[in-house]
């Protein structure tokens, strides 16, 4: 029986609603900063306005943006791939075929804005979705490719056992 070709499905973020905080913390910096410079009292300079505004910069929206854009994930017709981290990668994922739980969390905040966190549990390891939009299609497009991923392993099984003398297909 010949391989399927994996195909991939879908590519999503965690939902980027929770940095409009950074952005407004973006502007009212940049506008402190532009109202301040040159304005201070006397025992301050403009190096240490500016040295304040990158500190908090750096810390109030490049690190929840660099947080944001290192997390993805990728649902393929074979497996899910949880990836972390940009300059030192982690990647864990699943694979279809051997079947895992899949747990939809919510509460009242995520609720109202649609989204939710999905945990897939296999053999005590857990992988954690966060802030999915629209978690409850994601849960049953996961569904789906769960259950049609042990079918074919099923019928491939089935296939061997009637005739063990059939060529295994390379991995």
């Amino acid at each position: 029986m010949a391989d399927q070709q994996e195909l991939r499905i879908a590519t999503f973020r965690r939902g980027a609603g929770w940095l409009v905080w950074p952005a407004v913390l973006l502007i009212a910096v940049a506008g402190a900063t532009g109202y301040f410079l040159t304005n201070l009292p006397d025992p301050f300079d403009d190096w240490m306005l500016l040295a304040a505004a990158v500190v908090v910069v750096f810390f109030g929206v490049l690190l929840p943006w660099w947080t944001w854009i290192s997390r993805s994930y990728i649902v393929t017709t074979r497996r899910i791939i949880a990836r972390h981290g940009l300059l030192l990668r982690r990647r864990r994922e699943f694979l279809h075929a051997t079947g895992y739980g899949v747990e939809l969390l919510r509460g009242p905040v995520q609720g109202a804005f649609g989204t939710g966190t999905l945990r897939l549990t296999w053999a005590g390891s857990t992988i954690e979705l966060r802030g999915v939009r629209n978690p409850k299609l994601v849960r049953e497009t996961l569904s789906d490719q769960i259950e049609i991923c042990q079918i074919l392993a099923h019928r491939q099984a089935q296939q061997l056992a009637a005739d063990p003398y059939l060529e295994q297909p390379s991995a």
